[in-house]
């Protein structure tokens, strides 16, 4: 592994999968091809919001900033991974350190907050369909999308700062693929008791909030689908819920585990693979999920599609 000059470099080594040379050409492989399904399919979201006039809705509006933000999240790390695979040098300098971890936890918070913003949506269409229009109108949206964004960023600024005062007393070597809290916190040569608590709940109001809403949201959608009478009015309406259902509970499902638990139960080889499955995974899949499962979108691509090919 190439190293630098311990006097002249102040930055950071990213350990990564080195102590897996066997992994490294398969992850990288993986990894790039995950990477190019995670543009390709979330800008065909983000686009197809824009040029079809029927998808032009709150609902689509909240996707497409999913989208965008999945887009941001995943080049906030992967490029730089596999730079790292296929390379013996692992090192992050200072700054780029702290830029990616500040990026990276601001807009993983922001997605937080946003499936919660996104689940509010889904309740006032089902269960308030008569005011929908009214309650969600454009100006609320982008009212809710920019606190999302707002709130993740600024929690992230305060999550950064903290995380690099701690001292580190010449430790650079961080056991991870990207800077992260976590094993960030693992090179503290003090102890890390407070930042840790602050971490934990921290991560208790950015992502359990959201869980209350979620809830909160998808309880009272499913007293209003249990009473409508039509079992196919019933099939729609759940429809239109289940592709968020299934964003979240992978979303959520992961970033617990990476952030709610004991440092002292943390498994860092667990921890490197959760993060690859919440920063590539994830983002890759939920365009599938949300064009699979919905019709509005694959009609809109399938619009698009033939338009295309009569212009030829």
């Amino acid at each position: 592994m190439g190293t630098k000059n311990g006097s002249s470099f102040t930055g950071f080594i990213l350990l990564g999968f080195s102590d897996r040379p066997q992994l490294e050409l398969v992850l990288f492989v993986v990894l790039l091809i995950f990477y190019l399904f995670t543009l390709l399919g979330n800008t065909t979201i983000i686009a197809l919001s824009h040029l079809d006039p029927h998808l032009q809705t709150p609902m689509y509006f909240f996707l497409s900033n999913l989208s965008f933000l999945d887009l941001c999240y995943t080049t906030s790390t992967v490029p730089q991974l596999l730079v790292h695979l296929r390379g013996t040098d692992k090192s992050i300098s200072f700054g780029g350190c702290v830029a990616q971890l500040f990026i990276s936890l601001g807009l993983g918070c922001t997605e937080c907050i946003l499936l919660g913003v996104m689940a509010f949506d889904r309740y006032a269409a089902i269960c308030r369909p008569l005011h929908y229009t009214v309650v969600m109108h454009p100006r609320l949206c982008a009212l809710m999308a920019s606190a999302s964004w707002f709130i993740g960023f600024a929690n992230s600024l305060l999550q950064t700062v903290l995380n690099f005062l701690v001292p580190r007393c010449g430790r650079n070597k961080i056991d991870h693929f990207f800077c992260e809290v976590p094993p960030l916190l693992k090179l503290a040569c003090v102890d890390t008791t407070a930042n840790e608590s602050e971490l934990f709940f921290l991560g208790v109001v950015i992502l359990l909030i959201p869980v209350a809403i979620i809830t909160f949201s998808y309880g009272r959608i499913v007293r209003a689908v249990l009473r409508i009478k039509s079992s196919a009015g019933q099939r729609k309406a759940f429809g239109t819920c289940g592709s968020h259902i299934t964003v979240v509970s992978l979303f959520y499902g992961t970033a617990i585990y990476a952030y709610l638990q004991p440092s002292n139960n943390y498994s860092q080889d667990q921890g490197k693979f959760v993060s690859l499955f919440y920063t590539i995974v994830t983002p890759m899949v939920n365009p599938v999920i949300y064009t699979l499962r919905n019709k509005d979108v694959t009609g809109a691509m399938k619009k698009v599609l033939c338009r295309d090919h009569d212009s030829r």
